[in-house]
């Protein structure tokens, strides 16, 4: 990777810098510069998802005609506790101070998202995810952070539970972190809608691409269990050998086709009665029986394709999977088979804010009054 392969390059990065790093810099030409140690941390638990910021850092170093030397505190994909120096990074102070601004932008969310696609992959084992987050990200350069951040929480998750974890993800540009060659996806509602209906959207995507599996969206129509039988009567071959699957995707505004509170509560009942007989918040309640995707919509339908004769039709899961729904679903046994999402996105962005402290000048041990846990203990 080189200076022009990254963002922002060297030539535009006094730019984008803080203005007092800037000056910084300049006061420390005029009076000499020193080699400084950086510790860079967060203030709450995260798991370590420090790589783009390190290539980052090297291709500087690098476009700078320096070299820095860094201490990888913690691998990608090992927790991190609060206050706990995640990387240590030595080299001129001149050539280091303002790359503080953008080194800390590529740490913190993707250390945070990560920390969140962990939860979920390790609540849920047995579901395979799809990383649905470019949409909610804030340009380009955040999506390839997250992206990588939920690559980085599967694999943690696949060495600490086996489980199936992230298996791709809806955009090319980052595919690779997942292994893939290219995004996953086959329809939005705008599809359905130019159709007309569920089963002609269907066909048309099958006359398209008669040889990729198909993923139909269920819910734009408020009819999920009828257009989804619809769809697996009008391709029973596809439904028997599970290359049809189904995203439940309705909104917080109604109940999926068929239930109400009762009967989502009878559903649960069924088959997972212990989710719905011990203490539950007002959220998870929401999460189990409430309008929605919820675990009783889910069990739903899959009680409607399993009696219709489709059991190998495979349920797609969205909207607000986050790792709170993902606790909930793992109580309820929801059989999903795959979880389209970009919950795992930091929803409390004050949480993801990384910081660095120089903690020793030429060598010598100097931090502000507070900081001091951040200094390494001599051996």
């Amino acid at each position: 990777m080189t200076a022009n392969d990254v963002w922002p390059p060297a030539g535009s990065l006094p730019a984008w810098t803080d203005t007092y790093f800037r000056r910084t810099r300049a006061v420390v030409e005029r009076f000499g510069d020193c080699q400084v140690t950086y510790a860079v941390f967060m203030r709450r638990p995260v798991l370590a998802a420090t790589r783009l910021a390190r290539e980052w850092l090297a291709a500087m170093a690098t476009a700078r005609g320096t070299s820095f030397e860094v201490e990888v505190c913690y691998d990608d994909g090992a927790w991190i506790g609060a206050g706990d120096p995640m990387l240590r990074i030595t080299g001129s102070f001149v050539q280091l101070v303002e790359l503080e601004t953008i080194l800390l932008q590529k740490i913190g969310a993707a250390c945070v998202a990560a920390y969140n696609a962990y939860a979920m992959c390790e609540e849920l084992p047995h579901v395979a995810f799809l990383a649905m987050d470019s949409r909610h990200c804030a340009g380009t350069e955040m999506a390839e952070l997250m992206a990588y951040a939920a690559s980085v929480g599967s694999q943690a998750a696949r060495a600490s539970n086996g489980a199936l974890g992230f298996i791709g993800n809806a955009t090319d540009a980052t595919a690779h972190f997942f292994g893939q060659g290219e995004g996953k996806g086959t329809m939005p509602h705008a599809l359905i809608g130019y159709a007309g209906s569920t089963l002609r959207a269907a066909q048309m995507f099958h006359d398209t691409f008669p040889d990729q599996d198909m993923t139909v969206l269920a819910d734009y129509f408020g009819q999920e269990v009828t257009d989804s039988l619809e769809v697996c009567r009008a391709f029973p071959d596809l439904a028997a050998q599970g290359r049809l699957a189904f995203r439940l995707d309705t909104h917080g505004g109604r109940f999926l086709e068929g239930l109400d509170t009762q009967a989502s509560y009878d559903v649960l009942d069924r088959h997972a009665p212990q989710a719905i007989r011990g203490y539950r918040t007002e959220t998870e309640l929401r999460h189990l029986i409430g309008t929605g995707v919820s675990a009783a919509a889910i069990w739903h339908v899959r009680e409607q394709l399993d009696a219709a004769g489709f059991p190998a039709a495979r349920i797609v899961a969205s909207s607000g999977f986050s790792p709170g729904k993902c606790k909930v679903m793992a109580v309820a046994r929801a059989p999903i088979d795959v979880i389209g999402t970009g919950s795992y996105l930091p929803s409390n962005w004050g949480e993801t804010y990384a910081t660095a402290d120089v903690i020793a000048y030429d060598g010598v041990s100097r931090v502000k009054v507070g900081r001091e846990f951040l200094i390494k203990p001599k051996d």
